[in-house]
C-alpha cells in the first residue's frame, strides 16, 4: 500500500511516525461515530458520478486506538467488516441514517509475524465465501492467509512462488474470489505483461498446498494503482484504483474487467465507470466492497486515513448503475456470511 497524502514533508514525517507506531494491544476504547458526508459539499443536491449514484455516506471516527487504515472490507445488509493494514479486524452495523452499533475491533488471530502491527501484518487484500471463512492477502510478507468463520482462528496460510519477488510494498493489494472458486490476486507495482501490472489467477484455494497459478496483466488508468475488488453479479469484476499528485490530490476511479474466458499472459483492459476527485468528497480510497439490496448492485468504498488525523475514514455507498449488471445474487460471495470477530467495543 503506497500511502497518499497532500500534506507537506513535516506533516508526511509526523504521518511516517504514527504509522511506525500503530497500537498493537486490544482496546476498550469507545464505539464508532458516523457523521454524515454529501458526494460534493459545493453541490450538495450531487448525487450522479459516471454510473455510479450516491445512495449516502460518512466520515467514521472512534477513540480505540486501532481504529483505521482500512484497507479492504466485506458489507452485507448493513453489516460492516473492515480490515485495516495493521492486522486488525474492525466490525459494525450501520443504519441507513447512520447509526453505527454492534462494534468489535479486534486483531487478527494469527498471521505473519508475531505481533498485529503494520510493520509485521500488512493485511491489503479481503475475500469471505458463502461459510464465513476469510482469506487475507499480507503484502511485505506476499502470503495468503485462511481463517474460520467469525475469525475464530487461522486455517493455513500460504506464500506462492508466483508471489514471490512481488514488491515488498507492492504486493497483494486486491484479491477477489470468483463464484466458482478461482481467485484473482492483484499487485500493486509488480510489472505484468506489457503495458500492465501482474495479477495471478489460481485455480482454487490459494492457500492449498502447491497451488497453481495463471500470470495475468491488468492496465489501470493511467496514474493509477488498484486497491481493491469484487465480483459483479454477472461474473466480471470492478476494481477500486487510486491516484496521488501533488497538484490533484487523491483521486479514485472505479472501473470494471472481464475475466471470463481469460487466458494466461492476458492483459485485463478496464472500463471507466466513475471518477471521485475534488471538489468531491475523496480520500486515500482502498476498500471495495459488493452486494445486493432491493434488486440494485450496492457498491460500498471506503478510504484508509494511515492513521493520521489530517485524513478521514470515509464509508460511501452507491448504487452501480450500468447495462449488463443482472438482478441475480447467485454470484456474491464476499458479502455472504455473518464473520463478526470476537473482540472489545
Amino acid at each position: 500500500m503506497r500511502t497518499v497524502t497532500a500534506l507537506t514533508l513535516v506533516a508526511a514525517a509526523a504521518l511516517a511516525a504514527g504509522l511506525a507506531a500503530a497500537p498493537r494491544g486490544v482496546s476498550t476504547a469507545p464505539a464508532i461515530r458516523a457523521q454524515a458526508v454529501p458526494l460534493d459539499a459545493t453541490n450538495p443536491a450531487r448525487t450522479r458520478i459516471g454510473s455510479l449514484r450516491y445512495l449516502g455516506g460518512w466520515a467514521l471516527t472512534s477513540g480505540n486506538e486501532r481504529f483505521g487504515g482500512i484497507s479492504a472490507m466485506a458489507v452485507r445488509r448493513g453489516e460492516v467488516v473492515a480490515l485495516s493494514d495493521a492486522g486488525t479486524v474492525i466490525a459494525f452495523r450501520i443504519a441507513a441514517d447512520g447509526a453505527v452499533s454492534g462494534t468489535r475491533i479486534a486483531p487478527l488471530p494469527g498471521g505473519p509475524g508475531k505481533i498485529a502491527s503494520k510493520l509485521n501484518r500488512d493485511s491489503e487484500s479481503l475475500q469471505r465465501d458463502s461459510s464465513g471463512r476469510f482469506w487475507i492477502g499480507f503484502e511485505g510478507a506476499n502470503a495468503i492467509w485462511r481463517y474460520a468463520a467469525d475469525f475464530a482462528r487461522a486455517e493455513r496460510h500460504a506464500a506462492p512462488v508466483a508471489m514471490r519477488r512481488w514488491p515488498e510494498n507492492g504486493g497483494p493489494e486486491a484479491m477477489v474470489r470468483l463464484a466458482d472458486g478461482r481467485f484473482l490476486v492483484f499487485s500493486e507495482e509488480r510489472p505484468g505483461p506489457p503495458g500492465s501490472t501482474e495479477a495471478l489467477l489460481f485455480g482454487g484455494d490459494p492457500t492449498a498446498p502447491g497451488a497453481a497459478a495463471m500470470r495475468l496483466g491488468y492496465r489501470a488508468p493511467t496514474g493509477y494503482r488498484v486497491t481493491d475488488g469484487a465480483e459483479l453479479p454477472d461474473g466480471r469484476v470492478v476494481l477500486l484504483n487510486r491516484r496521488f499528485t501533488l497538484l490533484e490530490g487523491v483521486s479514485a476511479i472505479v472501473t470494471i474487467v472481464d475475466p471470463r474466458g481469460i487466458v494466461a499472459d492476458q492483459v485485463l483492459m478496464p472500463r471507466i465507470v466513475a471518477r471521485l476527485a475534488a471538489p468531491m468528497t475523496v480520500d486515500n480510497m482502498e476498500a471495495l466492497s459488493v452486494e445486493r439490496e432491493a434488486g440494485r448492485t450496492i457498491l460500498w468504498i471506503a478510504s484508509d486515513d494511515n492513521f493520521s488525523g489530517l485524513q478521514r475514514t470515509l464509508l460511501m455507498k452507491f448504487a452501480l448503475e450500468l447495462p449488463g449488471v443482472p438482478a441475480r445474487s447467485t454470484h456474491m460471495r464476499q458479502g455472504a456470511g455473518r464473520g463478526i470477530p470476537a473482540g472489545t467495543s
